[in-house]
């Protein structure tokens, strides 16, 4: 319930902010009588579809701590935390980053990397994790989140996300005015839009949206491969970030809350594998090794 709460309140916030903005800028007048402005209407899809992303990622952060239960580690209360800690610095020193902030939170197998920039992240491991694994597994893994804060892998993300988004918004229109006009023809006297424009928006925005979500993934995808092979890089060997993802092959991984998904260590695969933000198992290990 507080997952749902949470991802509701955020979103609804972000889109009244973004409602706010293009109605300052004049954005939202792309439209006047049965002319469309390419120009403004493009304006208004990427103040959407990049201002959405954007705040977003610069709410990571505390999106994850709020959503997971994720408690940053201050001072270590124990020898697990201060292995924690240590593991996190050293690696980041390897990968030639600013230390992120180290987090525990209570959860089945999982772990995930998050923040809006290289020198402003958050690496999270769930207890459930670390209970399952040995150290050298565990700390593969934590190499892998380490790796995509120093690929900027989240900000790549949001970029690719904001232009497809903008895109989604902007063809959507173009063909809800289209198809508005083309009912309409008959009506000279009428202006603005109609139902057809509406009811064609809605559904372009979600026809578009799923083709834009495989793309989206796609490249999710592609990052993985690239945090794994970072991951073994920052280890000096394959074989510990194999280990690992074999034993995740072995457990339950924990679920995280649906705008996190693409940041953990392990997703689902299957029918939806398009759809999927991780690529099968099988196929990470393979391509692990084959590093050098």
């Amino acid at each position: 319930m507080k997952r749902i709460f949470l991802f509701l309140a955020t979103n609804i916030a972000i889109m009244v902010v973004l409602g706010i903005t293009v109605h300052v800028l004049g954005l939202n007048q792309f439209m006047a009588g049965n002319q469309l402005n390419l120009t403004m209407l493009l304006g208004f899809s990427a103040v959407l579809g990049f201002g959405g992303s954007f705040i977003s990622l610069l709410m990571s952060k505390t999106i994850a701590k709020w959503s997971t239960g994720a408690k940053v580690i201050e001072t270590p209360r124990n020898s697990q935390e201060q292995w924690l800690v240590q593991t996190v610095e050293s690696l980041a020193r390897r990968a030639g980053i600013p230390t992120p902030e180290v987090a525990i939170y209570d959860g089945e197998p999982n772990a995930f990397a998050t923040g809006p920039s290289k020198s402003n992240s958050l690496v999270a491991v769930s207890t459930g994790l670390l209970n399952s694994m040995s150290r050298e597994e565990a700390e593969a893994v934590l190499a892998h989140e380490v790796a995509h804060v120093a690929n900027g892998d989240m900000v790549t993300l949001t970029l690719i996300q904001g232009v497809v988004n903008t895109f989604v918004f902007f063809i959507a229109r173009v063909v809800g005015f289209v198809v508005d006009q083309a009912l309409r023809k008959d009506d000279e006297e009428s202006s603005g839009t109609g139902m057809g424009y509406f009811i064609t928006v809605i559904v372009m925005e979600i026809t578009l949206g799923l083709l834009a979500s495989i793309i989206v993934m796609y490249f999710s995808r592609k990052r993985e491969f690239r945090a794994d092979s970072g991951a073994a890089k920052l280890m000096g060997s394959p074989r510990p970030m194999v280990s690992a993802l074999q034993r995740l092959g072995g457990l339950q991984a924990g679920a995280l809350p649906s705008q996190m998904a693409a940041s953990g260590i392990s997703g689902k695969g299957g029918m939806m594998a398009l759809f999927s933000s991780h690529p099968p198992i099988e196929e990470r290990i393979v391509a692990l090794s084959q590093t050098r």
